[in-house]
């Protein structure tokens, strides 16, 4: 039974915002990704001469003065003005009129994974150097991560639930499938969903580094590469990824453009480890078979996965074995890639910009290459998209993300049908 033959509510995608390294806007992401850009190039933030990792995926040519007042700018840190952006464009693409709304029927949930390390580090140095009466008095509201969803519903007015899931790298599908949620069970007729993450600075990348997390190749264009044999680490990434999510009567009563469906959610934890991933899968498999079961869909509907791919050793082959077991021997007959290829891991942000290309693929029937990956190791035996794109069909699509803690997200976004 499926959730319209059960008479529950339907959740739509009516409105898309990016801020990525591809490009400040869905149009300009959307082509990087259909061109195979990358958009890894060596840090610019600060100085990496004592670093071992010099390469991440900054946005490139931002402004906040483009999207609020100098005022509201200085007194964000760069990971709310990447959502306040984000969201400006999903809701100008939306064409939602914010004046005929109940603003206690609109709602947020835009999650970060760290919030501001910069206001941390800057804040730390001065209390050392200064004295703790010379600490910013904004350090605190710059500083957590739940001001992106704050800031984002100052800016614009909205006075309904506002959440902000902090679940590490699962962080923007969490917040994504809460706010599906949050619509199912009646709470809000629409909310700006994803998550947002500016965390290229110096004491994340040695704290990463430290970890053994990031990739020390030197090289740009391979420094990204999930599912290769050779792949030695994520490479930092940031920016935002925000959906408009609406309950269908709501959009079709004001005639929106829906792009698709979002159909099921799923979550669990793995209860295993704080940084590596259940080496059997089996937890990430399970938010994946919530998901289609809540979706009221089969493991062979799905046509393509959009994996968490983190280009790490454990990630990559765990993840495999996870679709293995979710998907049963259709796992072989999916297409599965990674956009970190290209933007590096945006941390908290990467599932809202990730279900912004499940939704661009569905509209396009278009899937794209993982950049990067030249060979893979005898265990990762599915097709990740190795050496080309593809067009084709696109009806149903998983998202997942992946969390430090065990933290596992899955999404399923589907074709549109009346």
């Amino acid at each position: 039974m499926n959730r319209q033959e059960a008479g529950k509510k339907r959740v739509v995608i009516t409105g898309l915002g990016a801020i990525t390294p591809l490009g400040n806007t869905v149009a300009d992401f959307w082509n990087g990704v259909q061109e195979g850009r990358v958009g890894v190039a060596p840090i610019t933030a600060f100085d990496t001469e004592n670093f071992k990792v010099k390469l991440a995926a900054e946005v490139k040519d931002f402004d906040a003065k483009n999207y609020m007042d100098a005022k509201s700018a200085r007194r964000m840190e760069r990971f709310s003005q990447f959502a306040v952006a984000a969201s400006a464009e999903a809701l100008r693409d939306s064409g939602l009129d914010l004046e005929k709304e109940d603003a206690y029927r609109v709602g947020v949930c835009i999650g970060s994974g760290i919030g501001s390390l910069q206001t941390a580090e800057i804040g730390t140095q001065r209390l050392l150097e200064k004295g703790p009466s010379r600490v910013d008095p904004l350090l605190v509201p710059r500083m957590i991560s739940n001001m992106a969803a704050g800031n984002v519903a100052i800016q614009f007015g909205l006075k309904g639930k506002n959440l902000n899931v902090v679940t590490a790298c699962a962080t923007g599908t969490h917040c994504i499938g809460e706010a599906f949620r949050s619509i199912l069970y009646g709470e809000a007729d629409v909310m700006l969903a994803g998550g947002a993450e500016a965390a290229v600075t110096p004491l994340s990348i040695a704290g990463f580094t430290s970890l053994t997390a990031l990739s020390e190749n030197p090289d740009p264009k391979t420094a990204s590469r999930p599912f290769d044999k050779n792949r030695d680490g994520f490479v930092m990434g940031e920016g935002s990824g925000v959906l408009v999510l609406e309950e269908l009567t709501h959009a079709l009563k004001r005639g929106a453009h829906i792009y698709a469906e979002l159909l099921g959610y799923g979550a669990t934890c793995d209860a295993y480890h704080i940084t590596s991933p259940a080496e059997d899968g089996e937890g990430a498999a399970k938010a994946m078979e919530f998901a289609i079961l809540d979706a009221g869909l089969k493991a062979e509907d799905i046509d393509y996965v959009n994996a968490h791919g983190t280009s790490t050793h454990h990630n990559d082959l765990f993840e495999t074995k996870a679709i293995k077991l979710a998907l049963g021997d259709h796992a072989y007959r999916v297409k599965i890639n990674s956009t970190k290829s290209m933007t590096g891991h945006l941390l908290g942000a990467a599932g809202g910009v990730e279900a912004i290309v499940c939704v661009k693929s569905i509209e396009d029937s278009f899937v794209h290459q993982t950049m990067g990956l030249e060979e893979s190791e005898e265990a990762l035996d599915l097709d990740y998209c190795k050496g080309s794109s593809f067009s084709m069909p696109v009806n149903a699509a998983i998202s997942n993300s992946l969390g430090f803690g065990g933290h596992n997200a899955s999404i399923v976004i589907g074709r549109y049908e009346a």
